[in-house]
Order: structure tokens, then C-alpha cells, then sequence
């Protein structure tokens, strides 16, 4: 599939360059030289359309994503799992460290992301080690993937999750949710994840860096992070919004993974961090309160209850992704079947835009009775479809677990959506 339709229907692994670039400026050797392998510049991962980086603001974002990947990665040895399963895996070098301990690796992301940190990352492990190491293209919502993904892993695995779930609508992290819950269940082990908590530990390390501007830099960061990944930020149950009674969204958030079948153990990420390089840009004073600000965050530690709970497997269909099309005058008639998400929307893209190109379309009608499941990437596509159409877009069918996705993210007054 063409890079490029894979990147317009989810960008959203571009903000995963960010993180390699913040870590190689961390003193990570190995995630500099990922970052030269990929040509990677200052401008083009941390600038975005409408935000100019501050240095108050690189130094926090660098200790930031220093801390949660070094912590992570700590928590992750000490669980004991003979698999380590990154999800996502971005540009990360952690495939390398975690070779070297004898413990199998699984990189597993967008493929659009995979295409390009594979060759780089590989290409800094030892030949007798690279055995250990797989890396495959999935859709975190999509169950069938990553099961064939973890197909040959050795269980129990330890699934780490750093930087994915701010993307994620309700409907999207509750898909992630009931997939990682089916992987847990069949190969044991846990899920890490310091994702719920990410605002408050931003909030904690830029208060001590940048005073009283730190609201205005978060901000700036959140919009920076909206410009490359096209898609709002923190809009998810399991996110704990450090705005307002944390404790009670806390609580949600644990009522949330146990409708999924999910319970959660905090890891206070002061008592398991390991040393931090990037500490020593700012003042010893600024350090040590960044430090004690870590006892108030954590990395979340996710098992599978031993209770059977219903799960909704409306969008863990195994049947695939099939559509059908035809052309009635200036109308590109389509019926969809199975599921839309980032591994079958650039067909979806790819077909609308082959026919826009050889006919004239003012319409398309969308037959979804058979449409089981539409993550972000399908809805985008939608949209280009829709901005692209004199006459717009038109839904029938729609089963009431696509129309919740369509009303949580706000397309149900978009698209004409026929009752």
C-alpha cells in the first residue's frame, strides 16, 4: 500500500517521531542514531503547523517522555514475561536493549510506522539477536491483527503502552481494552501503561520548569500533538484529567477498564524510575521537584480479572473487510462490510479517489448494514469523502454501535445519516 495513502487515512504515528527526536536529545545513543537513519530534524518533529516549540517547553517534553520510557521499560523487566509486546512500538529503540536481556520483542504499530522504523531499528541490533525480534503492522482496535501478529510469542507477555491512548476515542480505547483483556487471558502476563495518567505527570514535570506559564505550554503541546495526529487529544474515559476532582476521574477510569474485564495496580513512578539524563539541563532545585512530583503519578499495571464480563464483540469481527461499488450517474455507491479501520481504510481511500479521478462525483451513498466496526482512520476518510462531494455523504444502515461512534466523535452531524 502507497506510504502515503497510509499516512493520510491515521498521520497520527507522525507524532511518534517526536518521541524518538525527545529521546535522542535525552542522550539515548541509539534513538540519535535512529533519528539521523531517518533524516530526522528539530523543525519537522517537534514544530507543527501552528505551534513553535519554547525551550522551557523541549526540556519538559524531553524529561517527560524520558521518564515514562526508562520507567516503563524498568517495570516492564521486572514483571518477568518472556515477551515484551510494544504497542505501539513507534521509533523507540527498545527492541535493542530488550534482545540483549534475552527477552523476546514484539514491535508492533501502524504499518505505515513499521515501513519505516524497522530497517532503522534492526539495523542497530546484533545479527545472533535479531531472531528475537518481530515487528508487524496492526490496528491497535483490531483484534484479528494482533493476534496473528503474536501468533508465534511465548507467553506470559508483558504489553507496554506509551504515548497511544490520548488518540483514542471511548469506542476505540474500549476495543483496545477487550483485545488486550483476549491476549492476557489466552498468554498471561499484564499490560503497563503510564498513558491514564500522562496529563497529570506533564502538568508535575512543567510546573517546576516553567512557573506559571506551564498551562499555556501544555496547551501548546496538546495542539501541537492535534496538528500532527489530526485527531483531539484526551477525549477518552481512561484518560485522568488532572482538571477538576482527579480522584473521582481516577475512579472512572477504573470503572472503565472493569466493564472491559480489566483491573489496574498504580506503580508510583518515583519508586521505579532509574536514572533520567535529562535532569541535568535544568537546576538541582528544578530536578528534585520534578522528582517528588513523581511520587504523585504512576505507571498503570493492567491484568485480566479472573470474573467472566460480557464484552461487546460487535467490533471483533473475524470476517474481514469487504466492500462493494457501482456508479449511478454521478453517485459512487458503496456497501461495506466487516470493519474500517487503519488497516482497511487506504483501500476505501484508494478506490473513492481511483473513481473521482475518472468520473465527475457530486455523491456518495454508503450502505453500512453490514459495517461492523469504524475506528478514526474510516471516519477520515469519510470526511475527505464529504469535502470532496458537491452533495456530501450519505449513511444507511447503520447498525447502533456504529451510530454511538459517529455520535461520540460528533459525524452524526456531518454526514447525512439516514435513520
Amino acid at each position: 500500500m502507497d506510504q502515503n495513502l497510509l499516512e493520510r487515512v491515521n498521520p497520527v504515528f507522525n507524532t511518534a517521531k517526536m518521541t524518538v527526536f525527545q529521546l535522542a536529545s535525552a542522550g539515548v545513543k541509539d534513538a540519535a542514531l535512529v533519528a539521523e537513519k531517518l533524516n530526522l530534524s528539530f523543525e519537522e518533529t517537534q514544530n507543527s503547523a501552528s505551534v513553535t516549540v519554547a525551550p522551557e517547553q523541549m526540556t519538559a517534553n524531553t524529561i517527560l517522555v524520558e521518564t515514562r520510557w526508562r520507567t516503563c521499560a524498568a517495570i516492564a523487566e521486572k514483571s518477568g514475561c518472556k515477551t515484551l509486546v510494544d504497542l505501539p512500538c513507534g521509533y523507540t529503540p527498545r527492541a535493542k536493549a530488550f534482545s540483549q536481556k534475552g527477552i523476546a520483542y514484539y514491535g508492533l504499530d501502524l504499518p505505515a510506522a513499521i515501513a519505516e522504523a524497522e530497517p532503522a531499528i534492526l539495523s542497530l541490533i546484533d545479527e545472533d539477536k535479531r531472531s528475537s525480534v518481530h515487528f508487524c503492522g496492526v490496528d491497535a482496535t483490531n483484534g484479528e491483527s494482533l493476534k496473528a501478529a503474536l501468533k508465534g510469542a511465548e507467553g506470559p507477555v508483558c504489553i507496554t503502552t506509551e504515548g497511544l491512548l490520548m488518540y483514542f476515542t471511548d469506542s476505540e480505547v474500549g476495543a483496545l481494552c477487550d483485545n488486550i483483556r483476549m491476549i492476557l487471558k489466552e498468554r498471561g502476563g499484564c499490560w503497563l501503561t503510564a498513558d491514564p495518567e500522562a496529563g497529570m505527570q506533564y502538568i508535575l514535570t512543567m510546573q517546576p520548569i516553567a512557573g506559571d506559564r506551564f498551562m499555556e505550554i501544555m496547551m501548546k503541546s496538546k495542539t501541537a500533538a492535534e496538528d500532527k495526529s489530526d485527531v483531539n487529544v484526551g477525549g477518552n474515559s481512561l484518560n485522568v484529567s488532572p482538571m477538576g476532582d482527579v480522584a473521582l476521574n481516577m475512579k472512572n477510569a477504573m470503572t472503565f477498564l472493569a466493564r472491559h474485564g480489566l483491573k489496574a495496580e498504580r506503580m508510583i513512578l518515583s519508586e521505579h524510575m532509574p536514572e533520567i539524563n535529562s535532569l541535568d539541563k535544568i537546576t538541582p532545585e528544578q530536578a528534585q521537584a520534578i522528582k517528588q512530583n513523581m511520587q504523585k503519578c504512576a505507571c498503570w499495571k493492567i491484568t485480566a480479572m479472573d470474573t467472566d464480563v460480557a464484552v461487546d464483540t460487535a467490533d471483533l469481527s473475524s470476517e474481514g473487510f469487504d466492500m462493494q461499488a457501482s456508479l449511478t450517474n454521478d453517485t459512487l455507491n458503496l456497501s461495506l462490510k466487516g470493519r474500517v479501520d487503519t488497516l482497511t481504510a487506504p483501500k476505501l481511500l484508494a478506490l473513492y479517489e481511483r473513481v473521482k479521478a475518472e468520473h465527475e462525483l457530486s455523491a456518495v451513498a454508503i450502505d453500512c448494514t453490514e459495517l461492523a466496526y469504524i475506528s478514526s482512520a474510516g471516519l477520515r476518510v469519510l470526511l475527505i469523502m464529504q469535502k470532496g462531494c458537491s452533495n456530501g455523504v450519505r449513511l444507511t444502515g447503520i447498525n447502533q454501535s456504529v451510530r454511538e461512534i459517529l455520535e461520540q466523535t460528533g459525524f452524526d452531524s456531518i454526514l447525512d445519516i439516514a435513520d
